[in-house]
């Protein structure tokens, strides 16, 4: 099975990041093919909602040349899509949701039945924290006509020392490992 995770911190080593690197050492020791794509370091513009994307003869291409063409490809072969990110002023950050933005162009190109995984970490020490995150994933699931495979929600990790610390490491290589087609 393919697994694509789309990380969305602008730091290499923050808590998201680590949550993403375990879920792959658990995917790849189940035998699945995992690929990566870093929004933080991708190029990738805003949209603006023109759409281009949605004429006839233009349909799921965006008028923007970036490496969304990139992204587009490895969404559209993959079989789980992971969104890793960290939480910032109750969403996802910024990095990541101009990729989720973008996805506007070809949703309709994305197959019905994918595995969804949310993977966020916060900084704030109260679980309520994730709560408009979470919805925003699930609607997210919802559109895609995907099914959620599982959250892995580290509250109160601010720094990698303090998820490493936490058991949310260990929840996300268990849900890497056990992810099923």
């Amino acid at each position: 099975m393919k697994i694509l995770v789309i990380k969305g911190s602008p730091h290499k080593n923050g808590s998201s990041n680590l949550l993403a690197e375990q879920f792959e050492q658990g995917a790849k020791e189940a035998g699945h093919e995992v690929v990566e794509f870093d929004t933080a370091r991708a190029k990738i513009a805003p949209c603006i909602a023109c759409d281009y994307c949605h004429k006839a003869e233009t349909e799921g291409s965006c008028c923007q040349k970036d490496d969304m063409k990139i992204l587009k490809k490895e969404v559209i072969e993959a079989d789980v899509l992971v969104f890793a990110t960290p939480v910032y002023w109750h969403s996802t950050s910024a990095q990541i949701k101009l990729a989720i933005d973008r996805m506007y162009a070809f949703y309709n190109q994305i197959s019905e039945g994918k595995k969804i995984v949310l993977l966020a970490a916060a900084n704030n020490p109260n679980a309520h924290i994730m709560d408009p995150l979470v919805m925003t994933y699930k609607d997210i699931c919802h559109s895609l006509k995907g099914e959620n495979a599982g959250m892995v929600l580290a509250f109160h990790c601010g720094t990698r020392e303090e998820t490493e610390q936490s058991k949310y490491p260990e929840e996300a290589y268990e849900l890497g490992k056990n992810i099923e087609k």
